[in-house]
């Protein structure tokens, strides 16, 4: 379930009478994503050019918010200066006909900040997943993603889990629905050292060529064979590709040593996060000595100097989360 409440609620969103029901203690969840698999700007079915991007969903990463009703006005964080979730949640409450509502966030993750994790929108996402749980009513995908991207300016596809979506992440939109979820994965991924974490809206966005968009079309025709095949070699040459590509915007001083040892393990591709400091080394899960290799991964990064080294699983059925 998306989000769940610590008391039972009537699910109807309001009365006859206009007025909304009495807030409740409301819990929201979600979860991280680790960088890209792919990113650019892409046309739409008219032909326009937006800014998108497919995300490589993480389970290992979670943000948990709990929503505490109060009878004092404005809502506060804990930890303080959780501001995106603050007025995430808010913006939640007005789309559902409460005004001027009072209470308190308690927010619980263990995301880092600045690495690519997408730890604003797992926070911001799970806030408005709270505040709805506290009013008893549902929110579906597209207006969680509509508020997310009004709290924060830019927001991952997190809503999605995944499914595959080529999204819009400063405008809050899908671009397309690729056709399915993605092919099961495993991924070895860390830092390195000598990249400094990333203020994402700080940054300036990438500028691309003529020579990049017309790549990027290429990769999204390939994203999508690779969904609707389940291929994950094809995927990881995509997202192999894009990161390649992302080195010209946002360079990973570390990122032949991410090459060589993808190709020292046999891997099917790399990714990186194309906002943050984040690489991976991505693994066809049905090959028979995928968890094998994922495994002698993770020694070689240590030896490469990376670190904050982890590993999960994706679309992967019958594995722990961390794989």
């Amino acid at each position: 379930m998306p989000f769940e409440s610590r008391f039972p609620f009537d699910r109807r969103r309001l009365p006859d009478h206009g007025v909304p029901f009495p807030l409740r203690v409301g819990v929201g969840r979600a979860t991280g994503h680790h960088g890209e698999l792919l990113q650019g700007v892409f046309a739409d079915e008219r032909g326009r050019l937006h800014r998108g991007l497919l995300t490589l969903p993480c389970p290992r990463a979670e943000s948990i918010v709990t929503f505490w009703p109060e009878a004092a006005t404005g809502i506060r964080t804990r930890p303080q200066g959780r501001e995106k979730a603050a007025r995430a949640a808010a913006l939640a409450f007005q789309e559902l006909g409460y005004e001027d509502v009072g209470g308190s966030l308690t927010i619980e993750t263990a995301i880092p900040v600045g690495y690519g994790y997408g730890s604003s929108t797992a926070d911001v996402v799970a806030a408005i997943r709270a505040a709805s749980a506290a009013a008893g009513a549902e929110l579906h995908r597209s207006a969680i993603c509509r508020l997310a991207v009004a709290a924060e300016t830019a927001s991952d596809a997190l809503v999605f889990g995944e499914q595959a979506v080529l999204f819009a992440h400063r405008e809050g939109r899908v671009l397309e629905y690729l056709p399915g979820e993605y092919p099961p994965l495993y991924v070895v991924g860390f830092v390195s050292p000598k990249d400094a974490a990333v203020d994402t809206l700080g940054s300036a966005p990438a500028h691309y060529d003529s020579s990049d968009i017309e790549s990027f079309r290429v990769l999204r025709g390939l994203a999508r064979h690779a969904i609707a095949k389940q291929d994950a070699g094809l995927l990881g040459h995509v997202a192999s590709a894009s990161a390649r590509i992302n080195q010209h915007h946002l360079p990973k001083r570390q990122f032949e040593d991410l090459v060589g040892l993808s190709k020292a393990v046999g891997a099917c591709g790399i990714q990186v996060a194309h906002s943050g400091n984040l690489m991976g080394v991505l693994f066809d899960a049905t090959e028979a000595d995928a968890r094998a290799r994922a495994a002698d991964t993770m020694a070689g990064a240590r030896d490469c100097g990376f670190t904050d080294i982890l590993r999960f699983s994706v679309n992967v059925d019958g594995t722990p989360l961390w794989g």
